[in-house]
């Protein structure tokens, strides 16, 4: 049975691929996209620049931009910025799915790993994104 998307995952799709684009650029190779588990998820798993492995959380907003005499003026509707969902217990879900991986993967202990986080800005008048990558925030 087809599974029908909605517009939220529709959404969150765009961004994780967005993001695997942005990091491709930069030099990555992904490894893997939406590794889940009964703990977690793991929206990508990439081999960066210094070979080390990063899983990668990815937050996606799509932004609601209108113009008002030529001024584009956003509307921010919680003032909540998408990576402070990144909360106590979601590190702690993603602490435990990315311990699964490296155990199924059979990841040499000595590898080096981190977590990153990918915050994808969606213009929905301009058809535009703005990414910030926020580089191992979890020490």
């Amino acid at each position: 049975m087809k599974q029908i998307k909605t517009k939220r995952r529709e959404v969150g799709d765009l961004g994780e691929s967005l993001a695997c684009k942005y990091l491709e650029n930069k030099g990555f190779m992904i490894i893997d996209r939406n590794y889940s588990r009964k703990c977690g998820e793991l929206d990508i798993v990439a081999s960066n620049p210094l070979k080390r492995l990063c899983f990668v959380e990815v937050k996606t907003k799509s932004e609601v931009i209108s113009g008002f005499m030529g001024n584009n003026v956003k509307h921010e509707t919680s003032g909540v910025r998408p990576e402070d969902n990144v909360h106590f217990a979601k590190i702690r879900r993603l602490t435990r799915v990315a311990q699964v991986y490296l155990l199924e993967k059979r990841v040499l202990p000595e590898t080096k790993w981190q977590f990153d986080v990918i915050v994808v800005y969606l213009d929905r008048v301009t058809k535009r994104a703005h990414i910030r990558h926020l580089e191992n925030v979890i020490f």
